[in-house]
């Protein structure tokens, strides 16, 4: 339907518009996702108050785009740990020296950086609130009729939202690409700057996200990543990107 649109309409304003759309609603669909799949889960990340405090020294980025690199301060396996169990936390920083503290709802937890799991501190975020893997609050499908219940229903409904974004980037672009250059060029110029983008800034996305989750202490923040570089789209798609319908492609 959206490549239909663009082939009788217009290319570029379709793109911006899936671009922009989709920068001003990712948070709000994301937490959305969140209220109909786990609502323990929002209702602990609202509730609950972690604190993770340590030395400043001892805590850096948790960037790791080709997984090789290996975290042993304290202060970030503490926040890798926290940020892959999806809880939201604050980072507060201590005297120079000082060890790491996980405090839960104004209570100090044992942590210990040695253990991958950190048994205390799981213990201690369930016991304050944050479902476990198995909470009968979080939706599950056990027959293909389960997508008529209310909540299944919003989230597959949320997703098309998202899927809807997509194609109307994905729609006209390929028509686009092939438009914005002349034959003797075209397949290097489309496939060098097509490349770049889904390879590298797409391919960064995972690790920069869960980056900035870590850094931050905030499950959301990772969508700063995909919603800054829509954003960029748009405008530079706005002032240098000339419309190509019906352009000559030969």
């Amino acid at each position: 339907m959206i490549r239909a649109l663009c082939d009788k309409i217009v290319r570029k304003p379709i793109i911006l518009a899936g671009c922009l759309i989709a920068a001003l609603t990712f948070i709000p669909i994301f937490k959305m996702i969140t209220t109909n799949a786990n609502p323990a889960l929002e209702k602990a990340i609202e509730t609950v108050k972690v604190e993770v405090v340590a030395d400043r020294a001892g805590c850096g980025d948790l960037f790791n785009p080709v997984g090789t690199r290996v975290f042993t301060a304290p202060c970030d396996t503490a926040r890798a740990f926290l940020s892959q169990s999806s809880v939201k936390y604050t980072t507060s920083y201590g005297a120079a020296g000082s060890g790491v503290k996980v405090v839960i709802n104004g209570k100090d937890v044992p942590y210990t950086a040695a253990a991958a799991s950190n048994p205390a501190v799981l213990a201690a975020i369930q016991a304050a609130g944050y479902p476990k893997a198995g909470d009968a609050q979080i939706v599950k499908m056990s027959n293909p009729f389960d997508i008529f219940q209310p909540r299944v229903a919003a989230i597959i409904g949320l997703l098309f939202v998202l899927v809807i974004f997509v194609t109307m980037v994905y729609g006209p672009i390929a028509a686009m690409l092939v438009e914005l250059f002349p034959t003797r060029i075209r397949y290097t110029s489309m496939s060098l700057p097509y490349h770049i983008g889904n390879g590298w800034f797409g391919g960064l996305l995972p690790a920069t996200s869960f980056a900035i989750v870590a850094s931050t202490g905030d499950i959301y923040a990772g969508l700063w990543y995909p919603i800054i570089f829509a954003s960029i789209t748009v405008i530079v798609g706005f002032f240098f990107l000339p419309e190509t319908k019906d352009r000559d492609i030969s």
